[in-house]
């Protein structure tokens, strides 16, 4: 159905037609505001919540906690619980309402910056990019929910079809991944690698919560310093590194160049590099719309480069890899490189 199909539609069809663009707007807004609360990680966890208990876990009035919960229920996010009248716990398909609500989240709340100063960054973005700031944990939480089901299942299947026995992430974060890895392989060991401190002591307390502890290491460096010593990714069967080197480009592209070098010769042999990369301006029409977003605002706000396919592929095998193969992501724009030694 065309657009304006849909506007000279009878009206017993628009009442009946599941509004997705209204649907996607109205569980967004929610599930940013639990976000903000600090609701969110109880709701993910799957098990009963009310507004009394979430009241004393988090100090906020039980009364607008309390309003809170009936919003989500109303819009079908959580369920009432069968047992306990004043208990609610997310519905079965919450994982792919955050998922959705990932993109609005990231286009809209955690580069606001951008939006807001938009006249101020299109004059002058060298000047601005120091002045007006994004909100390093709104960008984090929504990357997350986006790869819950854009990136980090075809990431990960890669990983775990590989079968490593020693792995390494470049630009971890909390390590989320490796750990899940873990998990899942109880002969793998992997070594997490981020910049960010904060990041670096919550992926420790998170492998050992999960038990995995002692076979993750956790080191605080820049990706940039493996272009002087590659000591952390000495021996890996795989190095995987999602969205990082892009950062990179264009002021410190050689440095970039040397850590791919670096890290195909750290390889062991037969081993593997899997480089997930937003690509710029994708014309296909499941892409094109949200690509085009990711591709401006990297372009004018943050003055990085994002390389195409064959570039990346060229990068790749410059570095030294025998072979590239290009896996699509279900993330528009973004890309699977595994690289083979």
């Amino acid at each position: 159905m065309t657009a304006q199909d849909r506007e000279t539609a009878p009206a017993d069809h628009w009442r009946t037609t599941r509004e997705v663009v209204a649907d996607a707007a109205g569980a967004a807004a929610l599930l940013e505001i639990g976000d903000q609360l600090g609701l969110i990680p109880h709701l993910e966890r799957g098990l009963p919540v009310t507004a009394a208990g979430l009241a004393a876990d988090t100090g906020i009035r039980e009364r607008g906690i309390a309003n809170y919960l009936e919003a989500l229920w109303s819009a079908g996010i959580v369920d009432r619980t069968p047992d306990t009248a004043d208990a609610f716990q997310a519905v079965d398909d919450f994982a792919q309402i955050q998922y959705e609500s990932g993109y609005v989240y990231w286009a809209l709340a955690a580069n606001r910056p951008f939006i807001t100063n938009a006249v101020d960054f299109l004059n002058d973005p060298l000047e601005e990019g120091g002045s007006h700031l994004r909100d390093g944990r709104q960008v984090a939480v929504s990357s997350q929910w986006m790869g819950s089901k854009g990136f980090y299942p075809v990431a990960l299947q890669t990983i775990l079809d590989a079968d490593p026995s020693h792995v390494v992430d470049l630009g971890a974060g909390t390590a989320r991944l490796l750990i899940e890895i873990l998990l899942r392989r109880e002969e793998t060991t992997a070594l997490a690698l981020d910049l960010d401190g904060p990041s670096c002591r919550e992926a420790e307390l998170a492998g050992k919560r999960a038990g995995v502890g002692d076979r993750l290491t956790v080191v605080e460096r820049s990706i940039q310093s493996i272009a002087d010593d590659a000591t952390p990714v000495k021996g890996a069967d795989l190095v995987h590194a999602g969205f990082v080197f892009h950062d990179m480009m264009p002021e410190e592209e050689e440095i970039a160049d040397g850590v791919l070098a670096n890290c195909r010769d750290a390889l062991r042999p037969g081993g593997i590099m899997a480089l997930t990369e937003a690509v710029p301006y994708v014309p296909d029409p499941r892409e094109r719309r949200f690509s085009a977003i990711v591709t401006f605002y990297h372009k004018q706000f943050m003055r990085r480069r994002l390389l195409n396919e064959q570039e990346w592929t060229d990068k790749l095998l410059g570095a030294g890899f025998s072979s590239v193969e290009c896996v699509q992501h279900r993330f528009p724009t973004g890309r699977l490189f595994i690289a083979r030694k």
